[in-house]
């Protein structure tokens, strides 16, 4: 049996800094507005969440999430708000629950978390934690930010912080909750750590094939089943630029994304880019980048590979022009998601593309 089925569709900011048409590169406080902006026009469009990431280093400005959020908030009505990750081992937890549970009363229900143990990992100096406790820091944080959402008054307590007894921590958050769901970047154990707080899952693609983690949701998939949880979703978060067509698209993106690769090369010790690979990456890689057809192929291509109820685009990369990231969520809103809807009616994905007697 086949049913078409029904996915989020959301766009991510890594609040990097743009430039004008002049080539002017925009201060960080014009960025922040840009930003604000940008998510007024997601709405307008038809996009169903703008999120967030959460980084601490030179020309980024998503350093303090939920306070851009709550400016979105009172320039929107329905778009829901939230983090394309938050680093939750180097945050307070309930320092985060408050900040979150507020945002929601303010939007209304709107709210929304990935947390992450964070692939970028300066927050760990900045804010005095050891990345020796890499681990340790994002299970105990995850168990307690959890207890906040659903089980208060909470007594908790672990190696990470300092306890909590009978607490109660305001204001309230509504019946529904805040969704929260686990970011990950291809690790196994990340995976089954999703699977084992019963939370949906992230998966952050950012090179490579995305049928490449099939494999990732096969074992998400049996570990809910291990752990006696439901069935949860599955997203995907992946960059790119939407153009009129083809060549404009892969043109605007090019020199933009290959100085970002570049840096993270040199930083990160791995091959640098070329031109080759930025061909590779669009044509059966993780760059969706290219008219709204092109692009919408794509999405529809992993979405039934994957089994989907999300994804995520990318939108802003290193100095990207403003009028070509607001072109891109323009016509992302616009022409790629109701595409993609149109895609998934004609050819909808397996009722359960990961069926538990498979994964035995």
């Amino acid at each position: 049996m086949e049913k078409t089925q029904e996915i989020e569709f959301g766009l991510d900011s890594f609040g990097e800094v743009s430039a004008d048409s002049s080539g002017r590169l925009l201060t960080d406080a014009e960025t922040v507005r840009l930003m604000i902006d940008e998510a007024v026009l997601a709405e307008s469009v038809g996009v169903a969440s703008y999120n967030i990431g959460e980084h601490y280093r030179d020309q980024h400005v998503d350093s303090a999430g939920p306070v851009i959020l709550a400016a979105i908030a009172g320039r929107t009505e329905r778009i829901r708000l939230g983090t394309s990750v938050t680093v939750l081992s180097t945050q307070d937890p309930v320092r985060l629950y408050a900040e979150f549970a507020t945002l929601d009363a303010a939007s209304k229900g709107r709210a929304q978390l990935i947390v992450g143990r964070a692939s970028s990992t300066e927050s760990f100096p900045l804010f005095g934690f050891d990345l020796a406790d890499y681990d340790t820091l994002f299970e105990e944080k995850l168990d307690l930010l959890l207890h906040l959402l659903r089980d208060q008054p909470v007594t908790w307590s672990g190696t990470v912080r300092s306890a909590l007894v009978d607490q109660r921590v305001h204001p309230a958050v509504g019946a529904d909750g805040i969704p929260v769901w686990v970011g990950v970047g291809g690790t196994p154990e990340s995976v089954v750590r999703a699977a084992y707080f019963g939370l949906p899952l992230m998966i952050a693609v950012i090179g490579g094939n995305p049928s490449r983690f099939a494999g990732h949701v096969d074992l998400y998939q049996r570990a809910l089943d291990q752990f006696e949880r439901p069935r949860l979703p599955v997203g995907m978060h992946s960059l790119g630029l939407v153009a009129g067509t083809d060549e404009e698209a892969r043109s605007a993106y090019w020199p933009h994304w290959k100085a970002v690769m570049d840096a993270a090369s040199k930083e990160r010790g791995f091959a640098p880019p070329s031109l080759r690979r930025y061909e590779e990456e669009i044509a059966e890689g993780a760059l969706f980048v290219g008219s709204p057809e092109t692009v919408a192929q794509k999405i529809a291509t992993s979405v039934r590979a994957l089994g989907l109820s999300r994804f995520d685009l990318k939108y802003d990369i290193g100095r990207l022009p403003l009028e070509h990231r607001a072109a891109s969520i323009d016509l992302y809103g616009r022409e790629v998601i109701p595409r993609v809807r149109d895609l998934l009616a004609d050819r909808p994905a397996p009722a359960d593309p990961h069926p538990a007697d498979q994964l035995a």
